[in-house]
């Protein structure tokens, strides 16, 4: 094997093992793990291509707006993979959840939308509700 060759092939091979890592460590290593609670807003299928099942929680308090200056509640977005975790979540709209989950650094389209896949549900209760009284003039 010439020497020419033997550059190419060692270039190859190093290209070949930085992409495999890169993809590894973008979207297949666990970067983070948690629980987040809160109401469950919304809970559906959705997708062009691949139908993913996507959700949204809304936590308690608020939080700035960042540039903007205006306030924003706290919303919590993700993806779900197993179907029995969705398919126990799609009877829990309104209620209050807390929810297993574990973040990636990137999205896969047969993943999910979001970086943040949930994976178990710990617990599910009745939200408490306030009774909004209407002002009057």
């Amino acid at each position: 094997m010439r020497t020419i060759d033997k550059i190419k092939l060692a270039v190859c091979s190093a290209v070949f093992v930085f992409l495999a890592g890169f993809v590894f460590f973008r979207f297949y290593f666990v970067f983070g793990e948690g629980v987040k609670a809160g109401e469950l807003n919304q809970f559906m299928l959705k997708g062009w291509l691949w139908k993913t099942y996507e959700g949204r929680i809304i936590q308690s308090g608020f939080k700035s707006g960042g540039n903007t200056g205006g306030i924003h509640s706290n919303e919590f977005n993700f993806s779900v993979v197993d179907k029995a975790v969705a398919d126990s979540l799609m009877g829990c709209s309104g209620k209050f959840v807390e929810l297993e989950y574990k973040e990636y650094r990137g999205a896969l389209p047969w993943r999910g939308m979001e970086k943040k896949i949930v994976t178990g549900i710990r617990s599910v209760t009745n939200a408490e509700r306030t009774q909004v009284i209407p002002i009057s003039e």
